[in-house]
Order: C-alpha cells, then sequence, then structure tokens
C-alpha cells in the first residue's frame, strides 16, 4: 500500500483529493482514520464534490472518504453466479 502518512500533516488545512476521472473532493481535512497506522480513511468537513469539468455535485458538512488507490469493484449483493 503506499505510504498515505503525508496526510497526518495536513490535518486541519484545505486539502483536494483528485481522481483519475478528474473529479475531486475539496474541504478541509478533519481527521485521519485509524489514529495510528497507515491511513485506510479520512474524514473533511466543509466538503465539496466536484466532477471532472469543475461542477459542484454535492456539498457536505462532514464527509468520510477513502484516499487510497482504487484495487477493484465487484457486486456486494445481487446474483452470485452460484448454480443453485
Amino acid at each position: 500500500m503506499p505510504d498515505y502518512s503525508k496526510l497526518r500533516e495536513l490535518v486541519s488545512h484545505r486539502v483536494v483529493l483528485e481522481y483519475d476521472t478528474g473529479a475531486r473532493i475539496v474541504g478541509y481535512l478533519a481527521a485521519c482514520r485509524p489514529d495510528s497506522g497507515p491511513v485506510q480513511m479520512v474524514r473533511i468537513s466543509r466538503a465539496e464534490l466536484i466532477d471532472a469539468d469543475g461542477r459542484v455535485m454535492e456539498t457536505h458538512d462532514t464527509l468520510s472518504a477513502c484516499p487510497n488507490v482504487l484495487t477493484g469493484f465487484r457486486l456486494e449483493e445481487g446474483p452470485s453466479g452460484r448454480d443453485l
């Protein structure tokens, strides 16, 4: 896993989390989770979710987000592909 420890130094600062799609989250970094060890989640206050064209899609007083690189995704519920 990449080292996201630099995020701990940015708590209380205004930050931008940028994604490969061009979307981004802008707000004040309120906390890193867990409190020690590798950063897995962050809490952002006064958060704005901005699309690739720069339009604000949503605003939140607080928002939890994962700043890490996405390594995959899968269907969590619904058809499982098993033969019954």
